[in-house]
């Protein structure tokens, strides 16, 4: 009744044309309980809808929703991009196409920032603060994510579930899709360059009349094909660093950063003599290769010692008999330039990793992540590190002695080996990777020549010269293949999608579901603790 009152008080009082002071008082006091009162009636409703407010401010310059602090943690989870990665993460809006700035060097990234207009300053600030948290580029991915979201012969191919962050529908830059692994080409053709000179000086090999010029030739070509891709990979480290990165911390590619002072190593090794007329190379330039691969082993060989996300057992793979075989052909260099003690050292420091990681790829412990199928062709790395041992110790001491026999019967083992499973190395597309084949085959064909030498026989000779043809057969055959996928099907570099995983997967990984035997032993142990329960309470009863 009261409330009818007031209204018709506040009714009759609008329709004054002239009130006095008093009036005006009471007419505002009248006013101030009605809005009390509407708005204790309001509150109460929504207290009993339990229904939360959503703000939403619509900005006039961008048009993006911005939503109230309830949303505010569930948006944050959602900046992984698209597959297609061109989506804008959290807001599933189309970004910028071929925008690669994230993988760019960090100091030519700030200078063409510095070039732009503020206002586009100020949206590429805002949309890095939005796009890159927790998959930040600059973050290192952990060794266990490149092996739950890559497949492939060098773990090179993003899984069907996985996204990344660069867009697929389109052609990366060049630099981008240029891999760390184009140095198993020089590789290859390096290891060749020493097949030949020792085919062209060694007296097992004498009735083949092959002349000096054809390793030098195939040492020109190994020497162009370094420079060539040296000059290529410093540009990419030039102005996509952060991709350079990713590839460090790929659990397999690492490995290929041994690659190049092997091969300058290779090249040492087998000048011909038309260069280097003196038998004895200076030891300056063994040190010019071995220094910087000596310090980028004990970086790897700290991290398999310390333990951690990337001890061996965790990232075991055969592309880790590189890094190792690269103390074999250093001993070997060392002893050319008359330095034998250093050559000593290398060479049991090779031989205590090889065994090392022969034998954790022979256990596949427990901890170790569970190698693809599709690695098996890297598998001839095994045959690598025993031969170019057998190779050093010979070049060391002068004679293939019992220990050296002995390495060189276990490299000959694997590789007898892998070729009665020649099916591991079928059912698959050309890439670079299948450079891999040639470097063992080779250092194993050397080190049958030099065998052929102590052992002067027809069954030797024959082994040496099988091995070396099948060798050179298969170079011969990568390297017309690869010339032909770069210049006349350009197919020879795709997008190379391992480096743009996440860091982390998409959603929430669903708990592996118990096995039957988990289960049963759980309800045994439920029942026996229930029976129990019984008993006790009776007896207290």
């Amino acid at each position: 009744m009261d409330h009818k009152k007031i209204f018709q008080t506040h009714l009759m009082d609008i329709h004054d044309e002239v009130l006095s002071e008093g009036d005006e008082e009471d007419v505002i006091k009248n006013e101030e309980k009605v809005e009390k009162h509407l708005n204790k009636s309001t509150k109460t409703r929504e207290i009993k809808r339990n229904h939360r407010s959503i703000n939403r401010q619509v900005s006039l310059e961008t048009g993006f929703s911005v939503l109230n602090r309830e949303r505010k943690g569930r948006d944050d989870q959602r900046k992984v991009l698209t597959r297609s990665g061109t989506s804008l993460g959290g807001f599933g809006l189309e970004g910028h196409k071929s925008d690669f700035s994230i993988f760019k060097t960090k100091s030519t990234l700030s200078k063409q920032n510095s070039l732009l207009p503020r206002k586009l300053e100020k949206e590429l600030e805002s949309q890095k603060i939005n796009d890159v948290d927790d998959d930040s580029v600059n973050a290192s991915v952990p060794a266990g994510r490149y092996f739950a979201a890559l497949r492939g012969p060098e773990l090179d191919e993003v899984k069907d579930y996985e996204d990344i962050l660069l867009p697929t529908d389109e052609k990366w830059p060049f630099l981008l899709r240029f891999p760390i692994g184009c140095y198993g080409i020089c590789l290859g053709l390096g290891s060749q360059a020493v097949l030949w000179r020792t085919m062209a000086t060694s007296p097992a090999t004498s009735f083949l009349h092959i002349r000096p010029a054809v390793s030098f030739a195939i040492w020109l070509l190994a020497l162009a094909v370094l420079i060539a891709v040296s000059i290529t990979y410093i540009l990419k480290c030039i102005f996509y660093f952060e991709a350079v990165r990713r590839e460090y911390f790929h659990p397999v590619r690492i490995n290929f950063f041994f690659a190049p002072w092997i091969v300058c190593m290779f090249l040492a090794i087998s000048v011909p003599s038309q260069l280097a007329p003196h038998t004895t190379l200076q030891p300056a330039i063994w040190c010019t290769f071995i220094v910087p691969y000596f310090l980028l082993e004990l970086k790897i060989y700290g991290q398999w010692l310390s333990g951690g996300k990337r001890r061996l057992s965790k990232v075991a793979n055969p592309s880790n008999h590189l890094s190792v075989t690269g103390n074999f052909v250093g001993a070997i260099l060392a002893s050319k330039v008359g330095w034998n003690e250093p050559a000593k050292f290398f060479w049991a420091v090779g031989f205590a990793h090889y065994l090392v990681v022969f034998v954790t790829l022979y256990q596949r412990l427990p901890t170790s992540e569970a190698l693809p199928k599709e690695l098996h062709p890297v598998y001839t790395m095994f045959i690598a590190a025993p031969s170019a041992a057998s190779l050093a110790w010979e070049s060391i001491y002068g004679e293939f002695d019992g220990l050296c026999r002995t390495c060189y019967f276990i490299a000959l083992f694997l590789y007898i080996a892998l070729v009665v499973r020649i099916k591991f190395f079928t059912g698959f597309g050309f890439s670079v990777a299948w450079w891999a084949y040639t470097f063992p085959m080779t250092t194993m064909s050397v080190a049958t020549i030099k065998y052929a030498e102590q052992v002067p026989s027809i069954i030797s000779k024959c082994l040496a010269l099988g091995l070396a043809f099948m060798s050179s057969t298969m170079v011969s055959f990568l390297l017309v293949s690869t010339l032909l996928h770069a210049f006349v099907w350009h197919t020879l570099f795709p997008n190379d999608l391992a480096i743009a995983i996440t860091k982390r997967k998409k959603g929430r990984e669903k708990k592996p579901l118990k096995k039957a035997y988990d289960i049963k032993r759980w309800t045994k142990k439920a029942l026996t603790k229930n029976s129990e329960n019984k008993d006790t309470s009776k007896n207290n009863g």
